[in-house]
């Protein structure tokens, strides 16, 4: 037997290892980001219908049911409602259109709090139609 015996599984074992331990950061963390970007894109639609329903026609009974509406969307993808920055366009007048936008950052997993500038900033934005016949 020569000495080299069982070194290539070893060898094999260690180029994996540093292969796919980045490969596997950069999947986790592109759909990190996707997930957030998604669950961004659907709450600011969902917030806009919730605005542009409101009954009664108080802009701050709308923009507080805009918010709840985006806080649902965005639990149910799991992302914290606290993070996000939401604000509301439009008036309540019929036929007219109200934008609503959702900011946020979403933080690259496995890194330090050091490294927090490297976050990718998203945002999302819902536009409705208040109905002519309100």
């Amino acid at each position: 037997m020569s000495s080299d015996d069982g070194s290539a599984t070893i060898e094999v074992f260690g180029l994996a290892l540093l292969l796919l331990v980045p490969l596997v950061w950069v999947l986790v963390a592109a759909s990190t980001v996707q997930s957030t970007a998604y669950a961004v894109a659907a709450a600011a639609r969902d917030a806009s219908r919730a605005y542009v329903t409101t009954p009664g026609g108080a802009p701050s009974e709308a923009e507080a049911r805009a918010r709840a509406a985006a806080a649902v969307a965005l639990g149910d993808f799991g992302v914290d409602p606290d993070d996000v920055e939401v604000t509301a366009d439009g008036t309540l007048d019929p036929g007219a259109y109200v934008t609503v936008r959702l900011q946020t950052t979403v933080r690259l997993p496995f890194l330090p709090r050091s490294l927090s500038r490297r976050a990718v900033r998203l945002s999302g934005t819902g536009t409705s139609v208040v109905d002519d016949y309100r």
